[in-house]
């Protein structure tokens, strides 16, 4: 599996380049069974590491753009009046493994929250039914910054489902020169499927994990909501998150036990959407909360 991984890695890296970090972090919260939020400016790869991602996982996805006109039944499905006299459900992009959500802070609060209990549930209620959706099923959105036009910012109910914000940044001169003297669209090949990829994220919710190492993870939780440092506080919800990204990280370096090496390199990621609200980078402290933290409480080694 460790070989598979790295074989995934190294075709994602073909793509972006020089985001060797990020994609690792990517890989690490599908794994997780978690839902990604990539955000940055417009232009920096943001939709083509989420169709690599998708496409070399080996799973069916769609991709919708979001707007400020788009409806929920757009996105979750509508049942239409046929000849046959009776309402036919006809699914929307959501029904899917893979939903990449172009844009996510462009659609409305209204067509924004039609995706909560998709992503909290993996199901769907519409005309007073549930329908399942795919196994596994991931949202993979993308963000652009709050202080563009006809941008929405995600409430934090929506943003506490995503177990993941990545950003890219700007790549550096000699990667930028790179990219400038590649020629033809750059593809990558699918070396899971969904069977592999549900195998390896069972067997990454084996990985152990020791009292010291959870105590660490509590301390880092407790002194968010006790330590008057960050805007909002850790739930429940975001200590699960950490550690099965935790779990994850170690297992994607060949381990079946967990470091607190793995909770810091995991800790910004998930933790920072959660402490602050809206778009980090524009403010020019990004992850500063999550560092902040990580700096007052001392690992247990």
């Amino acid at each position: 599996m460790q070989q598979r991984i790295q074989a995934i890695l190294t075709e994602l890296n073909r793509v972006i380049l020089g985001k060797e970090e990020e994609i690792r972090l990517a890989v690490c919260c599908l794994l997780a069974k978690g839902h990604l939020l990539i955000e940055d400016l417009p232009g920096m790869g943001k939709t083509t590491l989420a169709h690599a991602l998708a496409t070399v996982m080996g799973l069916d996805y769609q991709r919708v753009q979001f707007t400020s006109d788009m409806l929920p039944a757009d996105l979750l499905g509508v049942s239409v009046f046929e000849q046959q006299k009776e309402f036919v459900f006809h699914p929307g992009p959501v029904f899917t493994q893979v939903l990449l959500a172009d844009e996510i802070n462009r659609g409305s609060p209204r067509t924004q929250s039609a995706l909560l209990e998709a992503m909290a549930e993996r199901q769907v209620s519409i005309d007073g039914e549930t329908r399942a959706l795919p196994e596994p099923f991931f949202v993979i959105a993308t963000q652009n910054p709050q202080d563009q036009a006809g941008t929405y910012p995600l409430p934090e109910s929506q943003l506490d489902r995503f177990l993941m914000r990545i950003e890219l940044g700007y790549p550096d001169k000699a990667t930028e020169k790179r990219m400038l003297l590649q020629t033809g669209t750059v593809t990558v090949a699918p070396l899971l499927d969904s069977q592999h990829l549900q195998l390896m994220q069972r067997q990454a919710t084996q990985v152990k994990v020791a009292d010291a190492a959870l105590d660490y993870l509590l301390s880092l939780v407790h002194e968010s909501r006790y330590g008057a440092i960050t805007p909002h506080a850790l739930s429940p919800r975001a200590s699960q998150a950490l550690l099965s990204a935790a779990r994850v990280w170690a297992y994607m370096a060949g381990r079946d036990y967990l470091l607190p090496d793995d909770i810091q390199a995991i800790f910004a990621p998930v933790a920072e959407h959660r402490l602050r609200n809206g778009y980090s980078s524009a403010m020019g402290n990004r992850n500063s909360f999550s560092r902040a933290l990580l700096e007052r409480v001392d690992p247990v080694r």
